[in-house]
């Protein structure tokens, strides 16, 4: 049985699908991406802000269903250049501490909204 998660703290579905889904004992967060959720603007003006506004878009729907950033085991991180790696990781510092989740990141050539970065990713109920 899955239960979805839904939250006006984090962009609206721009598709056919959930923010979260809730299965088990885990909550899979469908991909953000830099989407100021208060009024649907998109945030531009640097990959760092738009990195800080994706994990804090993460954080609301993780939130709503119950949990947090240390619950975290994987995440996704798509970018549509890899020379944007570092600046991801160090933004990504501000919300994980050791052990950090697992993560991929793969350099794609285009992402919704032509945004730089998008992340999804699994976190345990805690």
């Amino acid at each position: 049985m899955k239960k979805q998660v839904n939250t006006s703290s984090a962009p609206a579905a721009i598709g056919p699908y959930s923010q979260g889904v809730i299965a088990g004992n885990l909550l899979f967060v469908s991909g953000q991406i830099p989407i100021n959720p208060a009024d649907g603007s998109l945030v531009s003006d640097s990959l760092e802000s738009q990195a800080n506004q994706v994990f804090e878009n993460l954080r609301a729907i993780i939130q709503e269903a119950g949990t947090s950033f240390e619950h975290v085991l994987k995440l996704t991180i798509y970018l549509t250049d890899l020379e944007n790696f570092a600046a991801v990781n160090k933004v990504m510092e501000n919300y994980f501490s050791q052990p950090y989740p697992a993560r991929a990141t793969v350099e794609v050539s285009r992402l919704p909204k032509d945004v730089e970065v998008e992340i999804d990713a699994i976190v345990e109920l805690a």
